[in-house]
């Protein structure tokens, strides 16, 4: 995956904006079976797929989000919820699956999760004046 310097603006956010649709299209695929033309669960196959392109997603979505987490007041709620979010998506990356809570497809569920808060709040914060 291609690096890329996000560029702050006013918002802490880049000026090329990560493609939230996209996001959400692959966090639905694991947590709204039934978004999906197929409206059947992911086959282990395509559940690896998926784990790769969330892993993705929160390597170019959390760094987006703590930059903007970071203009908001220090000490404020707000601010310390944005960067709980982060961390808890952070160290998803670094767990690995596991048979006691759902191996593979449990793992992706719990990343997919984790992207659609950082989703929640990238929205959110960039919508802010």
């Amino acid at each position: 995956m291609p690096h890329r310097t996000a560029q702050p603006t006013a918002a802490g956010l880049g000026e090329s904006p990560p493609d939230i649709a996209t996001m959400r299209v692959t966090v639905n695929r694991l947590l709204d079976p039934d978004s999906a033309p197929e409206a059947l669960p992911p086959a282990a196959a395509e559940v690896d797929i998926l784990t790769a392109r969330l892993r993705g997603h929160v390597q170019l979505l959390a760094p987006e989000v703590e930059l903007a987490a970071r203009e908001l007041a220090p000490g404020s709620i707000a601010r310390y919820s944005v960067l709980g979010c982060v961390w808890e998506a952070t160290s998803r990356l670094e767990a690995e699956p596991c048979q006691r809570y759902g191996g593979p497809a449990g793992y992706a569920r719990r990343l997919a999760r984790a992207l659609n808060a950082l989703c929640d709040h990238y929205e959110q914060l960039s919508s802010r004046p």
